[in-house]
């Protein structure tokens, strides 16, 4: 596996060597699972480094540390320019970007409120997360053991490093089973997620995607392509799934910032339709990766500029 590493990590408010971002092993964060974050892609397009749906990612951020009773010590203005500077620092053309807001050393218990709020970003290469095979063979997939957590036992709407002890049992169990990723299913038994990325079935030319109230993330990814899936003339249902769909799926892809677009080939050893990318697939796949390296107009002003020259002429 390749090494992450960058130049510089944005802390607090200003940019450090990157072996200096370090953290008090008393931080609540880590004794607790109290943090939020985000994961957010910059392209090298052909109009420049531009990043997808920053606005959108940051805002997301904001109300993932609502939820938590956690302010943010700095404005949505402020993380936005502070992520693009990060890129800049680093002389990255593209890169998987890595907001982090923790609750950090100065209090242990339970109660997080006393402990201070710490701020980073992090950028670095990052290639395709399932693999590049995936992108057009697809992947395996299992229904996992283990579900969503159910309504009121804490909150899946936000993007809370707590939550991804669950995600990391789902990840795990797939991979000793010798699957590529794991789908969750809600407290209700109908399909929630993967690990970390959406869901759709296709199913006689229209796409299906689980609801907010089967404990997913509300996915930018998956928003970007709801709305390009229905530009290209397709139906888009937010719909209750049960398992047995996942079986008599024609197609079925994941989305999310790491995953992209990603097509799956089986699930539970049942292949789905001709076991590799279908057709609807592909057209979603193109229409995404069209937009986000520039190949198209930025008709949904989803793409930010990194240059700051750039954003001023745009």
């Amino acid at each position: 596996m390749t090494e992450i590493r960058a130049k510089k990590i944005w802390r607090n408010g200003e940019l450090i060597d990157w072996d200096k971002a370090t953290v008090h092993v008393m931080a609540h964060a880590l004794h607790y699972g109290s943090s939020w974050f985000e994961g957010i892609r910059c392209y090298k397009t052909a109009r420049g480094s531009e990043v997808f749906r920053l606005t959108e990612h940051v805002n997301r951020l904001f109300d993932s540390c609502k939820i938590y009773r956690a302010n943010i010590p700095f404005s949505k203005q402020e993380i936005i320019e502070a992520i693009l500077q990060t890129i800049e620092a680093n002389d990255l053309e593209q890169c998987y970007i890595r907001p982090l807001v923790f609750r950090g050393a100065g209090a242990i218990g339970v109660n997080p409120l006393p402990a201070p709020i710490e701020t980073f970003i992090m950028v670095w290469e990052w290639g395709k997360y399932l693999g590049e095979e995936a992108m057009e063979k697809g992947v395996d997939l299992c229904v996992s053991s283990w579900h969503r957590a159910a309504p009121n036992t804490f909150p899946t709407m936000a993007k809370a490093g707590g939550n991804y002890l669950n995600s990391g049992l789902i990840k795990m169990e797939a991979i000793l089973d010798g699957f590529v990723e794991g789908i969750a299913l809600d407290n209700e038994g109908f399909v929630s997620e993967g690990s970390g990325e959406n869901l759709f079935v296709v199913r006689q030319g229209r796409l299906i995607t689980s609801p907010l109230s089967s404990a997913i993330l509300p996915g930018i990814t998956r928003d970007s392509v709801i709305t390009l899936a229905r530009e290209a003339g397709y139906e888009v249902l937010e719909q209750k799934i049960p398992r047995e769909m996942l079986y008599l799926a024609d197609e079925i892809f994941l989305t999310g910032t790491a995953a992209e677009v990603t097509p799956v080939r089986a699930v539970d050893h049942i292949v789905v339709g001709e076991g590799k990318r279908g057709s609807v697939t592909t057209v979603i796949q193109h229409h995404f990766f069209d937009y986000v390296q520039g190949k198209i107009e930025d008709n949904y002003g989803w793409m930010t500029p990194v240059k700051s020259e750039s954003r001023v002429r745009g």
